[in-house]
């Protein structure tokens, strides 16, 4: 039982820490099209955003495995099971996190981009001296509270039958006839988000510099 869930508990993490890998940086770009100038842009991404937040995320992992079967007639492999899973995590996240960014860089001071401006700095200058350190201080608890609901939210892969930790425990529960496995499973999720929790929070006393 303890390998077992040792496998499930290293699935788990894999898809933890690659989401927060691809969804933090693909969050900053899709914010950059929700505050696009250009309409169709700003719309397009407006409605993806819509779309990830507004449906389930089992539904959407769902889309993303069985999309290309029934839309090309591409043969699902088991590779892609875990790529699928990869991509339907991180889009969701990114959505989440684009708007996070978006409301810490509006909270930004206009006199600050003016000020940067008669300096001579760039719009890149100014938004990755200026804007983007004051964002990350801002928005740390808001990631943080979307960090501790992906660690619960790994469990959902079971929608497209990947096997990570909660999914394991329940069929090692259902093999022995014990809850055990479980209760084990929950523990090992209240430590991640632990840990977690006290990592995020001392990274915010580290950047709130002004106290």
């Amino acid at each position: 039982m303890t390998k077992q869930l040792a496998e499930g508990l290293l699935a788990s993490l894999v898809i933890f820490f690659l989401t927060l890998l691809f969804s933090l940086p693909l969050g900053l770009l899709v914010a950059a099209g929700r505050m696009c100038k250009i309409a169709p842009i700003r719309w397009l991404v407006k409605f993806y955003i819509s779309i990830a937040r507004g449906t389930p995320l089992m539904l959407q992992l769902l889309v993303v495995f069985y999309g290309p079967y029934y839309l090309f007639g591409a043969t699902l492999t088991t590779s892609y099971r875990f790529q699928a899973v990869i991509i339907g995590f991180a889009l969701n996240y990114a959505a989440y996190f684009a708007e996070i960014y978006r409301s810490g860089i509006q909270a930004v001071p206009q006199g600050q981009h003016e000020a940067a401006k008669i300096l001579g700095y760039s719009k890149i200058q100014t938004f990755f001296k200026i804007v983007f350190p004051q964002m990350a201080k801002n928005i740390l608890p808001s990631v943080t509270n979307e960090v501790i609901t992906l660690v619960k939210d790994t469990s959902l892969a079971f929608a497209i039958s990947y096997t990570e930790m909660f999914t394991l425990a329940k069929q090692v529960a259902a093999a022995q006839t014990t809850i055990m496995p479980l209760f084990i499973a929950g523990v090992f999720y209240y430590i991640f988000n632990f840990v977690v929790a006290f990592v995020m929070e001392k990274i915010e006393k580290r950047m709130n510099y002004y106290r």
